[in-house]
C-alpha cells in the first residue's frame, strides 16, 4: 500500500498467542469493509510466547488492497504506554487510534468515533 492509510489501528500485545489471530482477524476483515485505506501495527512488547511469530506469519499471508499488517517489536517488555506510543510514532494514517488485544472494545466502535472526528 503505497498511498498514505486513513486509519491506522494500534494493538499492543504482550503474550497474546492464545487470541491474537483472531483478533487480527476480526480487525482487518471489519476494515476490508470499509470505503478507506487503512493498517494494521502489532506492537509485541517482548512477548514470551509466539505472539510475534503468529503477528509476523498473519502479516507474511494477509492480502488486500486497502488493508496492511506491521508488527513491531520491542526487545523486552516495555509495558503498554510504551508499545501504544511506539505504534503512534511509526503509524501513517491520518487518523490514529488503539485498541487492546482482546477487543474488549469492539473494532466496529471505530465507527462512532470516526463519525464524531470528521464533523
Amino acid at each position: 500500500m503505497e498511498q498514505r492509510p486513513y486509519l491506522s489501528v494500534i494493538i499492543p500485545a504482550f503474550n497474546e498467542a492464545h487470541r491474537i489471530e483472531r483478533s487480527l482477524h476480526d480487525v482487518t476483515r471489519y476494515l476490508e469493509r470499509q470505503p478507506f485505506s487503512s493498517e494494521v501495527i502489532v506492537v509485541d512488547d517482548g512477548s514470551r510466547d509466539a505472539t510475534a511469530a503468529l503477528v509476523h506469519a498473519f502479516a507474511e499471508t494477509w492480502r488486500s488492497e486497502r488493508v496492511s499488517v506491521r508488527l513491531l517489536r520491542n526487545e523486552r517488555n516495555f509495558g503498554k504506554g510504551y508499545s501504544v506510543r511506539r505504534g503512534f510514532l511509526n503509524a501513517r494514517g491520518e487518523i490514529v487510534l488503539f485498541t487492546d488485544a482482546d477487543l474488549s472494545t469492539p473494532i466496529a466502535e471505530a465507527e462512532r468515533l470516526l463519525r464524531i472526528l470528521e464533523l
